[in-house]
């Protein structure tokens, strides 16, 4: 802290330092100058601006199911469906269908429809639950 000075005792006195006079506030009455390494300034401030700015690939984790699923299955797989949205990532939920299992599509649907209400809190609902192919049913959850 120098004080308010002339523009050229400031310089002088940068150079003496081997250091750079910045303009870092020239709006101000008087303008704000500090006495810095303007390399090592320029880098702290890229540095702060791109931890800002770092970005999330956002991937689409399948998580699979069967109309025989037990409770306690379906509560774990809940739990990994909501780690994965709370990462960012989108979920497809899919129940698979073999044999017999075919005829009771009403029971897949009802266990995605309970999935999709667990998870509404962190959840938004991309894609309702739909076949897809003769086989397979699924849901599309995207985070809020």
């Amino acid at each position: 802290m120098l004080g308010v000075i002339p523009t050229e005792e400031a310089m002088a006195i940068a150079g003496e330092a081997g250091l750079d006079l910045v303009e870092v506030a020239p709006n101000e009455r008087p303008p704000v100058c500090r006495i810095l390494d303007y390399g090592k300034f320029k880098y702290e401030q890229k540095k702060k601006t791109s931890k800002g700015q770092k970005t999330h690939q956002i991937q689409v984790k399948e998580i699979r199911l069967r109309p025989k699923t037990g409770d306690h299955d379906i509560e774990f797989k809940i739990k990994r469906a909501r780690r994965f949205l709370e990462q960012r990532d989108k979920v497809k939920l899919n129940v698979m269908f073999r044999g017999r299992e075919n005829a009771h599509h009403d029971r897949g649907r009802e266990m995605l429809n309970q999935i999709i209400e667990v998870l509404d809190d962190v959840s938004k609902v991309e894609k309702f639950p739909g076949m897809e192919g003769p086989r397979s049913m699924s849901a599309i959850l995207a985070p809020k």
